[in-house]
């Protein structure tokens, strides 16, 4: 009779943990920059369809990283929380937090039970205040943590190189086109530091901007508006109020509409 082979604890949680990280950064980066009126979302996706960035409150967005259909599971699963909480309590009872918190929960049991791979995803859900001091930022591994980030934060691909970069140029009180170029110039730089061209056709650019009259503060950077805002010398407003960007330019979407099966983004 053969002896069951045996794998410490120890082991088997550090080799899920790099399964899940290898599957992380095959996946493209994204960064998320406070400035002056709100938080913005910038990554690399020439996909008009597959979105990293989605809405899923009325001042709570969503970014990941990794796996789209185990992401974007766990998108629709936090719109489903903030309609039933805000639904049976009141609007101003869903938060960032108690977001981060349902996640934190679900990817930890995930990571930990030993029937299922861990998912190979990094989120993070923001929250942008009244004013820049009550704008929240958390990002969650695939473990399940939850770390509280301030100014900038980037996941996918090579993050700590790219977080690196935004933590000695990022400053308070950018504009939205200065984020936005600083999150372009962050995304360029490839592992050896070496830069190449992104253009506006190959971003996904979203902003919850705290300026917007409506309950609703999510809204889609898009067309003529992000390329003038990626000029080097933007003729326009830089702060991005929806007043002063032109119908083409801005794209409200559904909470549930996004639909796809890109296996990694």
């Amino acid at each position: 009779m053969s002896t069951p082979f045996y794998v410490s604890p120890q082991q088997a949680m550090a080799d899920r943990a790099e399964y899940a990280r290898k599957g992380i950064a095959r996946g493209r980066s994204l960064v998320v920059l406070q400035f002056t009126d709100g938080i913005v979302f910038v990554g690399e996706n020439p996909s008009r369809a597959l979105h990293k960035f989605s809405e899923i409150y009325d001042r709570i967005a969503f970014a990941a990283a990794g796996k789209y259909n185990e992401y974007e599971n766990l998108r629709i699963g936090g719109v489903r929380y903030a309609d039933l909480r805000g639904y049976t309590y009141d609007r101003e009872d869903v938060t960032a937090r108690g977001l981060a918190n349902v996640y934190a929960q679900t990817l930890g049991t995930i990571f930990s039970s030993a029937g299922e791979k861990p998912y190979e995803v990094e989120l993070v859900v923001a929250e942008v205040g009244e004013s820049p001091e009550g704008d929240q930022i958390y990002r969650l591994p695939h473990d399940g943590s939850i770390v509280d980030e301030h100014g900038s934060v980037a996941v996918g691909g090579n993050a700590e190189q790219i977080s690196s970069f935004l933590g000695q140029r990022h400053r308070e009180g950018m504009t939205l086109s200065e984020a936005i170029k600083l999150a372009v110039q962050a995304l360029s730089r490839d592992s050896n530091g070496d830069e190449r061209q992104l253009t506006a056709d190959q971003l996904e650019v979203a902003v919850l901007d705290r300026t917007r009259p409506q309950k609703r503060k999510f809204r889609r950077v898009v067309g003529s508006r992000l390329a003038r805002l990626l000029e080097p010398e933007s003729g326009g407003p830089e702060s991005g109020s929806e007043e002063s960007a032109p119908t083409d330019a801005v794209e409200d979407v559904e909470l549930e509409g996004d639909t796809g099966s890109e296996t990694e983004q």
